[in-house]
């Protein structure tokens, strides 16, 4: 059976210093059957560039809804890194909204404040290495546990995927199972952060069979 309007689309959500494109060989396996919507944070892929200054979680997450008022709610979303994090903030203001969430290699942000200068150096290092906009790097720095603080009011079932080789969004995943109402955890062999690139399969798989079991669809 091809995709149905009434059921929830899968809305994908790519994570920073990505595009839309990362999700295109195990989107394409999944619109067999379900409704899938991919787009591009401001400043990747297609989506333009504005200025610095306008990159931060808020503008971020009203652009989530924009695409989401497009597509339909209640929708499923599935986040990579960044894209889960805003997966989660999204869920949080908006709990009606969200049928499901799909986590692949993605984190709830920091409580220490020593953890988020660490990471946030991490971020401007690795902006300088990619040359993205200037600004872009904004949308990956955390400046407060907005997302920690409130992982508890987040209701909706949940998908946990992660890399193998993915040490760093390891102890995200025991967070999450233990705060969330986590269906599966799927570990996947042979595959690092970058899963859904490396295994695309295999994530469209986990995705679809929990899709249809938090659906009926």
């Amino acid at each position: 059976d091809g995709p149905s309007d009434a059921a929830p689309p899968l809305v994908f959500v790519h994570g920073w210093a990505d595009s839309s494109e990362v999700w295109r060989e195990a989107a394409t396996q999944l619109a067999i059957r379900h409704r899938v919507i991919s787009w591009d944070l401001r400043g990747h892929g297609r989506s333009s560039a504005p200025p610095a200054g306008h990159y931060d979680r808020d503008r971020a997450l009203a652009d989530l809804g924009t695409v989401l008022r497009t597509s339909g709610t209640p929708a499923v979303l599935v986040g990579h890194s960044l894209g889960g994090y805003l997966a989660l903030a999204y869920t949080i203001l908006h709990p009606d909204e969200v049928a499901a969430i799909v986590l692949v290699g993605a984190g709830p942000g920091f409580r220490s404040p020593v953890s988020m200068e660490k990471w946030n150096a991490s971020v401007d290092r690795s902006a300088r290495e990619l040359g993205v906009p200037p600004g872009q790097e904004a949308i990956s720095k955390h400046v407060d546990s907005f997302v920690f603080d409130h992982l508890a009011d987040i209701t909706c079932p949940v998908l946990v995927i992660i890399g193998e080789r993915d040490k760093r969004f390891a102890a995200s995943a025991e967070v999450f199972a233990n705060t969330l109402d986590v269906r599966s955890t799927v570990v996947v062999p042979d595959a690092g952060h970058m899963v859904h690139l490396k295994q695309p399969a295999a994530v469209a798989a986990a995705i679809a069979s929990f899709y249809d079991d938090v659906t009926g669809n």
